[in-house]
């Protein structure tokens, strides 16, 4: 339903799919982030350097630049397009899983930095106390080192899953503009604004504003005062 007073149908599809799509790219990078994190904190070798810049490159590259060469990659010429084509499944530029490995490859530092962080801040005491009483170091993991580092999982989902919501370059690079498939807020917003709809884009903005500042918000709330112990 179209109304100068609300949001219309089509806002409230861009929303949806930008909240769908945030939360699945924070717990697929919950999944391979927490790995590359933990290998990150505790390596001692000359790749952790080069690996460390490769993770945090989209907080300096244009996301025009990194969605340019992820739809090359994902294209019908691209390594990506090839393995696709291959496994029978089909092209993924414009559809909502290729929107999902673009997202997930654009907020990976927001999900590996603060991680990082976290286990470097553990140390390597309760490791080795964990270690002495023969616990494994998958068992050292998941008792000592997780439980210590929750706080640093809590700010990363969240820096993550905000940071998704935010995206534009990338996901119209790869995305496009495919209604309840691939447009999200921020390409709904653009769409009223190319569209001379400025109450309407003005209205879908200060949603994303409030919403983007409840999550700060809950961010700082939650984090942990040293001053009292936790």
């Amino acid at each position: 339903m179209k109304g100068t007073n609300m949001l219309t149908d089509s806002d409230l599809q861009a929303i949806g799919l930008t909240v769908r799509l945030a939360g699945v790219v924070t717990m697929i990078l919950l999944l391979f982030g927490t790995p590359i994190a933990w290998w990150l904190a505790r390596a001692k070798t000359s790749w952790k350097g080069p690996i460390g810049a490769v993770v945090a490159l989209p907080l300096v590259l244009p996301p025009s630049v990194l969605g340019f060469y992820l739809l090359l990659a994902m294209g019908p010429h691209g390594p990506v397009g090839h393995l696709t084509r291959t496994l029978g499944i089909e092209p993924l530029p414009f559809t909502f899983r290729g929107l999902v490995l673009a997202s997930a490859f654009y907020s990976l530092p927001f999900m590996v930095q603060p991680l990082q962080t976290a286990f470097e801040a553990v140390g390597d005491r309760p490791l080795e106390v964990a270690a002495t009483l023969r616990a494994s170091p998958l068992d050292a993991f998941f008792t000592v080192a997780a439980p210590l580092a929750a706080p640093g999982f809590l700010t990363a989902s969240i820096l993550t899953f905000a940071h998704t919501i935010g995206e534009f370059g990338v996901v119209l690079m790869i995305g496009g503009n495919l209604p309840g498939v691939t447009r999200v807020a921020s390409v709904q917003i653009y769409d009223h604004v190319e569209a001379l709809e400025y109450t309407q884009a003005h209205r879908l903005s200060a949603v994303m504003l409030i919403f983007s500042f409840l999550t700060l918000l809950a961010l700082y709330a939650w984090r942990p005062n040293p001053k009292n112990g936790g």
